[in-house]
């Protein structure tokens, strides 16, 4: 289901709907790290990242009849923001299940686009049961955050922009939460450009992809602390999990003090605002966790959506 092709379908049927974001660099950077890096910067996507992209397209490849029940999904943020708005461009109500302990800012975005929040515990309810149970008891149709395949073929369109703005690229490299921006964007990128590596990257604290992957099957860890909230998934996804087998050379990690140095990074050198999940990969090649015969890396930034208060505590 999840191919080349399938992922330019997306492509056509959301690009009305979604930012074509731009693709940058910094010499500073690229000394820094030591090589050529080229950042896809999803912190400039409508609602903030890139899970709009899987979003709208989901939505928009419902039937209509589909469509005009609603929609739920559930998410820490930016699925959750990404859902609500994509909601409200069909014309269709959503119903988003978030942690209580979700970003305060992520939760008044989400209801702002129109979105009816409810909350879980992430310590004793499971967000999947919860979310199905509420799908079943409204009838509105359950927009999954990675593992559905067009979800995943929506996150690879960023890869498709990227490689057609940069040519030659040795390497991509994406965070890893659940696994559907990592899926979607190294199918994109091997489908162009066979001899590309492709590497996702996780939190120290939060490495149940990297586990799975080293294993040979799904690992689950508990609730992870980490800065990195997009990131905190305890188990990679059922469907995308494959696509990090066949497509990954490896799974990195760094740790949170390397994310708070690559994010202040990116806000005082670049002068881009860019939250924790989002700069992994920034981090990945600043703290050189890449093999060092890889010389022209290009990097997905996959969000932007820091609380206000919690970036002040980081940047201090």
């Amino acid at each position: 289901m999840l191919t080349l092709e399938f992922i330019r379908e997306a492509h056509a049927r959301i690009a009305p709907h979604v930012h074509r974001t731009p693709v940058m660099s910094s010499r500073a950077f690229n000394r820094a790290a030591g090589r050529e890096v080229w950042f896809k910067c999803e912190n400039f996507q409508r609602a903030g990242s890139f899970k709009m992209r899987g979003a709208t397209n989901k939505i928009l490849a419902l039937g209509a009849g589909e469509r005009a029940r609603g929609v739920t999904a559930f998410s820490s943020g930016n699925h959750a923001q990404a859902v609500a708005l994509a909601a409200r461009d069909a014309g269709t109500r959503a119903i988003i299940v978030m942690p209580e302990d979700a970003p305060r800012s992520k939760v008044a975005a989400t209801r702002e686009y129109g979105a009816e929040v409810v909350f879980y515990d992430r310590q004793r309810d499971d967000r999947e049961r919860v979310s199905r149970d509420l799908a079943e008891r409204t009838g509105f149709v359950l927009v999954p955050p990675y593992d559905d395949y067009h979800v995943m073929a929506g996150q690879g369109t960023c890869a498709l922009e990227l490689l057609e703005e940069v040519r030659d690229l040795e390497a991509i490299v994406t965070p890893c939460g659940g696994g559907g921006l990592f899926a979607g964007a190294s199918t994109a990128a091997q489908g162009i450009s066979a001899g590309i590596r492709c590497f996702g990257v996780e939190p120290e604290t939060g490495d149940d992809t990297r586990q799975s992957f080293l294993t040979g099957e799904r690992v689950t860890i508990p609730p992870p602390p980490t800065i990195a909230d997009g990131a905190r998934v305890q188990s990679p996804g059922a469907l995308t999990f494959p696509f990090v087998q066949r497509n990954a050379e490896d799974v990195l990690t760094v740790s949170d003090a390397e994310l708070v140095e690559a994010l202040k990074f990116l806000l005082f050198r670049l002068k881009i605002l860019v939250e924790p999940t989002g700069a992994l990969g920034v981090a990945a090649a600043l703290f050189n966790k890449l093999p060092a015969n890889i010389r022209r890396i290009g990097v997905v930034i996959s969000g932007g959506n820091v609380d206000a208060d919690a970036l002040a505590r980081l940047v201090q």
